[in-house]
């Protein structure tokens, strides 16, 4: 998904948005970051080209913030929807001032915060379901001996 809307002459940088240390000038859509898509944001379905438009308005408005400070991995949109989302540079692209430009891959979207109490603190809801799992596989193999 690139920004067709900005093409204009005598322009010798590609056009990108600055999200963080990052400068994300393309953005993927992976299968299993649509299928949540459509099966925890919206209950219609949804194209690939749709998302990636959605989500690159988001970031020309500034409506993408990180969820923790120091890590690079898990996303904010509208502060309620949490995304997890990698980058890799794109070969041979640059900003005027050298900086190499990114590609924005969303890996999956966990869901809304207003509706899922537990994505509000994902530390400690990935280290309850960790725990969980593992009693669950302890109990389990109880059984079967």
């Amino acid at each position: 998904m690139r920004d067709r809307a900005t093409e204009r002459w005598g322009t010798y940088e590609a056009f990108h948005v600055p999200l963080g240390d990052k400068r994300v000038a393309d953005i993927v859509i992976t299968n299993h970051a649509k299928a949540r898509y459509e099966d925890r944001i919206k209950d219609t379905k949804a194209r690939y080209e749709d998302i990636a438009l959605w989500l690159w308005e988001c970031l020309k408005q500034n409506r993408i913030s990180p969820y923790y400070r120091k890590e690079e991995d898990v996303y904010l949109v509208d502060d309620d929807i949490v995304m997890v989302a990698e980058f890799s540079e794109l070969t041979g692209e640059y900003d005027l001032a050298g900086r190499p430009l990114h590609r924005m891959i969303i890996v999956t979207f966990l869901g809304l915060m207003s509706e899922t109490i537990e994505l509000r603190d994902l530390k400690s809801y990935y280290s309850w379901l960790r725990h969980s799992r593992r009693m669950t596989l302890m109990k389990n193999s109880r059984k079967r001996k």
